[in-house]
């Protein structure tokens, strides 16, 4: 039986054990959809990401990527997971930026120290909720409509619903219904009061997939948020965002704006590294 090398990383933490976890299978070129689907499903991690050779000369390395039950165009934790994968495996590391071919196309990668960052790929969808989703949304958070401030969608491949509450205080409130929230992905978010948050976060997110359950730290989101709150004024154009609270993680993602890109980064680490047998 073929073996594949593999590693597990945390992502989006610089405390092990504390971001959002990706399984990325090493040179899977040989692997077809219905076995990378297959253990995705098993490793059961929100994605598992498999490196293959690119299909164009203008990107590093090509990248497919994996939840338990469907395959994604994009997602920034996988991307930056697999791009910290793929360069403990290169014997030169390029100058400048890292490309990554995906399903949503090309994504441009920096590094700076022990950080990764990737350009925000622009948003497919963006604009008003409908109310009645609004209302739906609403009281799948168990909360009032009123204590939304806005509402707006932040789609870059997967489909969020960007949802702004008043506080942080709120946003680690909500105890979700996923039964009234099924078939949606919601991010909520929230400002930090330095006074009883503290600094090293501006905002606090939090973000309920459309499978049923909380994801650590979610790249995507982050991404699509910060275009949504930059763009609108409410964020200025560099800040950390804090996720996972809820679930005992300590993830921060770093915003930045830098000319019109916006680049979503955060630390890396290898958690295992071994040998994957399909």
């Amino acid at each position: 039986m073929p073996s594949f090398s593999f590693q597990q990383v945390d992502v989006f933490s610089s405390q092990p054990m504390r971001g959002n976890p990706l399984a990325v299978v090493i040179g899977a070129d040989a692997l077809d959809d219905r076995q990378m689907q297959s253990f995705a499903n098993w490793t059961n991690l929100s994605e598992t990401t498999f490196l293959l050779k690119p299909t164009t000369e203008a990107a590093h390395y090509r990248v497919r990527i994996f939840t338990p039950t469907q395959e994604l165009p994009f997602a920034g934790h996988p991307t930056l997971g697999s791009a910290h994968v793929w360069l403990s495996q290169v014997s030169s590391v390029p100058e400048g930026e890292i490309v990554q071919e995906c399903g949503a196309g090309l994504v441009r990668i920096r590094r700076d120290g022990q950080s990764l960052a990737f350009a925000a790929p622009p948003l497919v969808r963006s604009g008003a909720v409908e109310p009645v989703l609004i209302e739906r949304i609403a009281k799948g958070l168990g909360i009032p409509t009123t204590m939304i401030e806005d509402a707006n969608w932040v789609e870059n491949g997967p489909d969020w619903i960007g949802v702004r509450l008043r506080s942080r205080a709120d946003v680690l409130a909500v105890k979700p219904d996923y039964s009234v929230l099924a078939g949606t992905r919601v991010g909520l978010v929230g400002r930090f009061d330095p006074q009883s948050d503290g600094t090293d976060a501006q905002f606090e997110v939090r973000a309920f997939t459309r499978n049923g359950y909380e994801d650590p730290v979610t790249g995507s989101l982050n991404a699509g948020l910060a275009q949504w709150l930059i763009g609108s004024g409410i964020a200025p154009k560099s800040y950390v965002a804090a996720q996972g609270t809820v679930l005992g993680r300590a993830g921060r993602v770093h915003v930045d704006k830098l000319g019109d890109d916006i680049w979503i980064g955060g630390e890396v680490a290898t958690c295992i590294s071994g040998t994957l047998t399909l």
